[in-house]
């Protein structure tokens, strides 16, 4: 698995993959540079706390980096193999599918999870920068870093099963792009929805519902993609 995992780092050595993984985070808190560079004045203007309405206006951009990101890299990862014809060199190797599979999602759950760990640096840093009057709430600010993370698995767990078993990588792009559009239409969305659960929002008010849900959906949409990977021929 560990191998598997190593080979698996060095062919996205040079895809882009680190490259999106901070393009994700720097994106998200540079456009709240923008913003507060623009209009701080008036933005402090609106907050009762200074800190949490920066960390909420954060957290707007938040799920859409992360389900685009999702999208590029399930595609990406997929079309690695298609292009090099590997799948059925992957399969003879003395490993099972199943760890195929799993190497896959460990690595694009892995690259996800250094994104959420700089958006938490990159946002604390601006944050000290523009200098706010409050204490630093460090828990709203992991919170807002990392629940997301943990709301957006299901997603993760189903873009890898549409990428994997489609052979036109069209069909795992077009269902980024849906993905994306619902969840800026999160607000709209009812709360079953799975592209919903990275905004947080719910009719409890309560962002650890989605962390929950994300964490137990996306464990069973992992094991049903890679049961059906399992069963499947290889490409």
């Amino acid at each position: 698995m560990i191998s598997m995992m190593q080979t698996d780092f060095l062919k996205i050595k040079r895809k882009g993959f680190w490259f999106l993984t901070f393009l994700g985070p720097i994106g998200v808190v540079a456009l709240q540079m923008v913003n507060y560079g623009v209009r701080k004045e008036y933005l402090l203007q609106q907050s009762e706390n200074d800190w949490l309405y920066y960390l909420q206006n954060i957290s707007v951009f938040t799920p859409l980096a992360l389900v685009l990101g999702i999208a590029i890299f399930t595609s990406f990862i997929a079309s690695i193999e298609n292009e090099t014809n590997a799948w059925k060199q992957l399969i003879s190797l003395p490993v099972s599918k199943m760890m195929v599979y799993l190497s896959k999602f460990t690595i694009l759950a892995c690259l996800l999870f250094i994104s959420s760990i700089l958006l938490m640096l990159f946002t604390l840093g601006f944050g000290i920068f523009l200098s706010f009057d409050e204490a630093i709430p460090w828990w709203e600010l992991v919170k807002y870093s990392f629940y997301p993370y943990f709301a957006a698995l299901p997603v993760l767990a189903l873009q890898l099963w549409i990428a994997t078993v489609s052979k036109n990588q069209g069909v795992p792009i077009t269902t980024g792009i849906f993905g994306v559009i619902f969840a800026y239409s999160a607000y709209m969305l009812p709360d079953w929805m799975i592209w919903k659960w990275p905004s947080l929002m719910n009719q409890w008010d309560e962002p650890l519902i989605n962390v929950l849900l994300g964490l137990g959906v996306g464990c069973l949409l992992y094991v049903m993609g890679m049961l059906d990977f399992t069963r499947r021929d290889v490409k």
